[in-house]
């Protein structure tokens, strides 16, 4: 046995969630191990057969409130908090009739899962547990004489740890349990909070915590001298984050941050509007495209940039069917995403042994709220996810050449696209398509010339007897500043705009729009993305 071991004789289990809780009673009580209980899960406890002490019991002191006090009292947290080395606190228990408790098994009350199953305001703040957060930081504040288990999944490693050290556990198991309740206390009141500021309309309380859950330690960040880790933030909302893998490598941190924002773009679209793909690289679309089937979206998604497409990033809004597998089998892909996969597709996958197959079972809701955060040197940045959406009707026609039904659709899609782009953003579209993207350029016009150019190599690439350009239409997530980046999509081609607007030199970017026979709409909305 370890110097360091301490003997499990008594238990204290107080839980919420009764998976596996006869299991680790009685595995408790054959190894010897007193037991004491509150309320439903004493009688569980009972209920099986099992010797098991009631805390009220214990404290010489009845359950009351509706069982809002029950473990509030000196005698439990005497028993968790005590010194077992220290003579003075021996004393004091001797005193007050106060015996040590060694393992304490506690998981709270379901409020996540309250809140998430649409409680009203009165359940939520029921299901917020005070007495077992208490033990919970007791425990673990002790952890030099006292085991904490807050997870259901750890019951058979404190067992197991057990058995290793004739009954006790180790210095070391007990800090790891105590690190794991803190993480959970830490993140249900993160959960309160969170929830109590929505419920109050605070958009942005004096004090703001986030909590996630790890899902897998990463082989390396963006880079293999940077380690790293994914977590879960515990929201339903569909993704990457929710997403099962049915094969391929794990995810790298790239994978996952490219992957996502793949999954983002292509939810612009919803499944009952028609098939879409979207084809990323670098968190930036290479190629997006409807179509009347997933694989002619595909097709059209990997023909605006053919170079970039190898080693991308496939993100579909529909069921991946055989054919579409096939044609994305064709070429290196690191992730195939899509809302589900036929037996048939998967298995068109199976020998691609690296390539990673996921499966979300829906698409994020791109009207959904929520918050994003990034962090900066000493602090972080948290905003509102942008929900940003434009419809026909909000479209303000600013030239004398007004866009007709088609182009509208098409500057609508580019600019659906040009929200996922890296600002400067710039998206040539034309059919339901992308013929051309430029992003995250210092200078818009620069974003405006790499699309064009990227137009022309898709052509060559293609074998296209016209660059696409010609009679595209083209978005810009943000005003033109001047006139030159409307020049350059003019020059290429281009047969409508959508932008923004809002810039001192408005009237002068009209005025070359009329000068080329364009059409430009406004949106009043911009979609920087940084």
């Amino acid at each position: 046995m370890s110097q360091d071991a301490v003997p499990v004789r008594r238990a204290l289990l107080s839980v919420s969630d009764k998976s596996g809780l006869i299991e680790l009673a009685t595995a408790l009580g054959s190894r010897g191990v007193e037991l004491i209980s509150t309320g439903g899960t004493a009688a569980a406890i009972r209920d099986a057969g099992l010797a098991v002490r009631d805390v009220s019991a214990v404290t010489d002191f009845p359950e009351m409130l509706d069982g809002r006090v029950k473990t509030l009292h000196p005698k439990v947290h005497g028993g968790l908090l005590a010194l077992r080395d220290d003579a003075g606190h021996r004393a004091s228990m001797e005193e007050y009739g106060i015996e040590p408790i060694d393992l304490l098994v506690v998981n709270l009350y379901p409020f996540e899962a309250t809140v998430a199953g649409g409680g009203d305001y009165a359940a939520c703040v029921e299901n917020i547990d005070i007495g077992g957060p208490a033990m919970l930081r007791a425990a673990a504040k002790n952890h030099g004489f006292v085991t904490v288990v807050t997870d259901v999944e750890d019951y058979a490693a404190v067992l197991a740890e057990m058995d290793a050290n004739d009954g006790a556990t180790t210095l070391a198991f007990r800090q790891g349990q105590a690190l794991k309740a803190y993480g959970r206390t830490a993140a249900y009141d993160a959960a309160v909070s969170g929830w109590m500021a929505e419920a109050l309309e605070v958009g942005f309380p004096g004090r703001h915590s986030f909590s996630g859950t790890l899902v897998q330690d990463l082989r390396y960040g963006e880079n293999p001298h940077q380690s790293a880790a994914f977590y879960r933030d515990g929201s339903a909302r569909p993704g990457v984050a929710t997403a099962r893998q049915l094969q391929g490598k794990a995810l790298s941190y790239n994978n996952i941050n490219d992957t996502d924002a793949a999954v983002e773009l292509v939810a612009e679209f919803a499944p009952e509007d028609g098939p879409a793909c979207a084809i990323i690289k670098h968190a930036n679309p290479c190629g997006v495209a409807r179509g009347g089937n997933l694989l002619e979206a595909y097709r059209a998604a990997f023909d605006c940039d053919r170079t970039s497409a190898f080693g991308g990033i496939v993100a579909l809004n529909g069921t991946l069917d055989v054919e579409t597998a096939e044609a994305i089998s064709a070429i290196f892909t690191e992730v195939v995403v899509a809302p589900d996969v036929t037996p048939e597709a998967a298995a068109v996958f199976s020998a691609k042994k690296n390539l990673r197959l996921l499966v979300t079972g829906g698409l994020p809701n791109p009207e959904m709220g929520g918050r994003v955060l990034r962090q900066v040197a000493g602090g972080f940045l948290v905003q509102d996810r942008d929900r940003g959406r434009i419809a026909a009707p909000d479209l303000k026609v600013v030239t004398r050449r007004a866009p007709d039904a088609v182009q509208i659709a098409d500057l609508l899609f580019a600019w659906k696209v040009a929200k996922h782009v890296k600002s400067n953003a710039i998206v040539y579209a034309k059919d339901g398509r992308t013929v051309g993207i430029g992003a995250g350029q210092m200078s818009r016009v620069d974003s405006t010339r790499i699309a064009a150019r990227k137009a022309q190599d898709m052509a060559e690439a293609c074998g296209l007897a016209e660059v696409p350009t010609i009679g595209s239409v083209v978005a810009s997530d943000a005003f033109f500043p001047f006139a030159d980046g409307l020049l350059t999509a003019a020059a290429a081609g281009v047969t409508a705009v959508i932008q923004p607007g809002g810039s001192v030199r408005d009237d002068e970017v009209i005025a070359a729009a009329d000068e080329a026979g364009i059409a430009m709409v406004f949106t009043g909305m911009r979609h920087f993305r940084h």
